[in-house]
């Protein structure tokens, strides 16, 4: 069983934070989703990110007629590549959303080659994890799984990514801290139980445990020892991607909270920040 009390201690800034200078921030376009793809580049860059991790589900923007990403063609896909790369921004990931069948896995693995993102964000269903597990080798891409929380996820529990870890070689973790409090689990206890496996982590904060309904809160004000979670992602030897995200909408725009997030980031972890 997981415990909270390591949450009971007061929270101390990170002592020897460059060690984490390699990690790679960015933000989840998805944070920005009342808005087209375009619009969330210039919000990602204006937070002072290099980092994004796009979403196949999202609006391409009014010269793509606001198709929804999964639905580009091969030309549309080229125009989203050449956004990116005009703003000076990385892709490297795409949350997808697959499917019931192999056939709509394959069409979004078509996708993300397209985007040459090196991972994909998903949660593909029990019965297709050899199917997603054989074309994520075919096509060179890692599938990094990621949880929600208990009763919508098959992965809300680090032991059951384990288990679906387990002979499929082409599998990470995309680890959602602010989702698991939501299951009564501590991200820190989490990230141990998933040492060797991480490729990624969404960085959100909640402000309170085992209450799903909660929408999350800005980075720093809940109920996560981020400190504790830097320091348990250092003494793994971490070098991937820390991805910020918010579910939660804030008025105008998510911008705000994303930029306090990346200052508090940097703050934390006594580093100055790199674009």
């Amino acid at each position: 069983m997981f415990s909270t009390n390591l949450f009971a201690q007061p929270k101390q800034k990170i002592a020897g934070g460059s060690d984490a200078k390699n990690w790679k921030l960015g933000v989840a376009l998805y944070t920005f989703n009342p808005f087209p793809f375009p619009e969330q580049l210039a919000k990602a860059d204006s937070a002072g990110l290099k980092f994004v991790e796009g979403y196949t589900f999202g609006k391409a923007g009014s010269e793509l007629k606001d198709s929804l990403i999964m639905n580009l063609s091969a030309s549309g896909i080229e125009k989203l590549n050449k956004l990116v790369k005009n703003k000076g921004l990385r892709m490297e990931s795409i949350y997808i959303v697959g499917g019931k069948t192999i056939d709509k896995w394959t069409r979004e693995f078509e996708l993300a080659k397209k985007l040459n993102v090196r991972y994909v964000t998903a949660e593909p269903p029990i019965n297709l994890w050899d199917s997603v597990d054989s074309l994520a080798g075919a096509y060179g891409i890692k599938v990094a799984l990621h949880n929600h929380w208990k009763g919508v996820s098959a992965y809300w529990h680090p032991d059951s990514v384990l288990a679906a870890l387990k002979n499929h070689p082409n599998f990470r973790v995309c680890a959602d801290i602010g989702h698991w409090p939501k299951s009564g689990i501590n991200p820190v206890e989490g990230l141990k139980k998933l040492e060797g496996h991480l490729i990624a982590l969404h960085l959100k904060d909640i402000a309170a445990y085992n209450d799903p309904k909660l929408k999350d809160v800005p980075v720093g004000t809940g109920v996560i020892d981020f400190p504790a979670v830097f320091r348990e992602l250092m003494r793994q030897k971490f070098t991937g991607h820390i991805i910020i995200e918010r579910d939660a909408q804030d008025k105008p725009s998510n911008l705000p909270a994303v930029v306090q997030t990346v200052r508090y980031y940097y703050d934390q972890l006594g580093l100055r920040p790199v674009r």
